[in-house]
């Protein structure tokens, strides 16, 4: 036979062990449908920052080509002062020609 201290503390451990909470199929159901309802709601907030993050991208993009346009325009316009110039300088080293009334 057991020792009386041994027996009981085997009918607390059993007892303990029959008395623990086990979740209720209701309850973990529960407890998932609020999880889910936090990812759905996590999973909308990221797509709705991608959308917005593709959409600057986008105006980002457009407006480094517009850059770059201007850039070139720019560029060819100097290009043309840059002739102009040029036949300038030669108009005004020649000499004027003065008409006599």
């Amino acid at each position: 036979m057991l020792p009386k201290s041994l027996t009981t503390a085997a009918l607390l451990v059993v007892g303990g062990l029959s008395l623990s909470a086990c979740a209720t199929r209701s309850y973990v159901d529960e407890q998932i449908a609020m999880v889910n309802n936090h990812i759905t709601a996590v999973d909308a907030k990221a797509t709705d920052a991608l959308a917005r993050a593709d959409a600057a991208n986008s105006a980002a993009a457009a407006a480094n080509r517009a850059a770059q346009d201007a850039a070139t325009a720019a560029q060819s316009a100097n290009q043309r002062i840059d002739q102009l110039g040029g036949r300038v300088d030669q108009l005004e080293q020649r000499p004027a020609k003065r008409t006599r009334h």
